[in-house]
């Protein structure tokens, strides 16, 4: 199976109430690199679906007409599904919550909830996500830190002009690339101006998640290029 693009996530909704599936779609696709690919109504169908569509990310009701999301998770997990889930529910009690963690649920949302939280959930997902197959991926600290999501920066206002779901494909797409790129490669890659890539770029730069070079050596000025940092191991 072709891994997806960077940025791009195809979600599997599982979610008995018709009206809520059809809000939480129509907010997830307001980005355009995120697809809808399927909607379930029960944990059968849900399963199904799982096993015929191979969604990047699940999001998982509790209360379903044939069962427990949280049962439909413990299922996947024991046959060796290690899709991205997420709760979505009204379950707010915290052994819900206990039990959808323990089963490697990455996140739970408790409705009613914002359209910004359900963004930030897809922000994660993307975050946690390794380019390659992850099935013949080797990790550096740095990798599996990401993938645990222990070396985001802590959270704080962007500055203005800077959406966070934009710097997040920006990020991704600097962080596939197997040599560094120019302002205007990256807004070919991801859609954008070269001049809003390069204000991107220059914003993970000053974070500490991106490094500048400057190649010399052609006429006029040096031509910028980016590249993800790389954390440095200790060797051991």
């Amino acid at each position: 199976m072709t891994p997806p693009a960077a940025g791009q996530v195809r979600v599997l909704l599982v979610e008995d109430d018709l009206r809520v599936a059809r809000v939480n779609r129509d907010l997830l696709e307001r980005d355009p690199e995120v697809h809808v690919v399927g909607s379930a109504a029960t944990c059968a169908q849900g399963d199904a679906l799982a096993q015929a569509l191979h969604p990047d990310l699940i999001l998982l009701d509790v209360h379903l007409p044939d069962g427990s999301g949280l049962g439909l998770l413990r299922h996947w997990r024991t046959q060796g599904r290690t899709t991205d889930v997420a709760l979505i529910t009204a379950a707010d009690d915290e052994a819900s919550v206990r039990l959808a963690l323990a089963h490697g649920a990455f996140d739970y949302l408790i409705k009613p909830f914002t359209g910004a939280r359900l963004a930030e959930l897809i922000a994660r997902h993307r975050a946690r996500r390794l380019p390659g197959s992850a099935g013949a991926a080797r990790l550096d600290q740095g990798r599996l830190d990401r993938l645990l999501g222990l070396n985001q920066a802590a959270p704080g206002p962007l500055p203005r002009g800077i959406d966070p779901h934009t710097l997040d494909r920006v990020a991704q797409a600097l962080g596939t690339s197997p040599r560094a790129v120019t302002a205007e490669e990256v807004g070919e890659l991801v859609g954008l101006s070269r001049v809003t890539a390069w204000r991107y770029l220059e914003h993970l730069v000053r974070s500490g998640q991106a490094v500048l070079d400057h190649q010399y050596g052609q006429a006029g000025r040096p031509v910028k290029l980016y590249r993800a940092a790389v954390e440095q191991g200790n060797g051991d």
